[in-house]
């Protein structure tokens, strides 16, 4: 099978990189999601040893701060079901369920972060969803020379 790589953003107040290397076996569920494009991905696409970007929106500067895995099948996501979670769905089921998660898993911290302006000022990165006017989706497909590109960019700069 093919080599596959993605992109998760998070807002690192709610959810960050670190709090990524912290969890358990630096593995959590990414749940929450209710994008139906992101859940897509996510249930159809995602499968087990994807390598992942791990962006930082909301940040100043924002930027691509770690690298992660696909750690598990699609499931769904218990928060649809869990009348306290702010991710509650009336409309889900558990025979039915509407949203996805896979397991998210830090692999490591990279050496130094590549912001979205380093993204957008880089010719072979500027296709990137997450470079695009008003891309708003949390989890996208990436090109893995772009992901490449994006670790060796992070290494190159911490090495001199």
């Amino acid at each position: 099978m093919p080599r596959r790589c993605w992109l998760v953003k998070s807002e690192p107040g709610s959810f960050s990189f670190a709090d990524l290397l912290a969890a358990p076996a630096r593995t959590t569920p990414w749940d929450g999601v209710r994008n139906y494009q992101a859940r897509n991905f996510m249930r159809d696409e995602m499968r087990v040893g994807d390598a992942v970007l791990f962006y930082h929106s909301g940040a100043t500067p924002p930027g691509v701060v770690g690298l992660a895995e696909v750690a598990s099948e699609p499931y769904p996501d218990p928060t649809q079901f869990d009348e306290g979670s702010r991710y509650f769905d009336p409309k889900s089921r558990p025979d039915e369920p509407r949203w996805q998660l896979i397991d998210l898993r830090a692999v490591r911290e990279l050496a130094s972060m590549v912001t979205m302006g380093e993204i957008k000022s880089h010719p072979e990165l500027r296709t990137m969803e997450v470079a695009r006017r008003g891309s708003r989706l949390s989890i996208t497909p990436v090109d893995c020379a772009h992901l490449d590109l994006v670790l060796e960019i992070s290494e190159r700069r911490s090495h001199g």
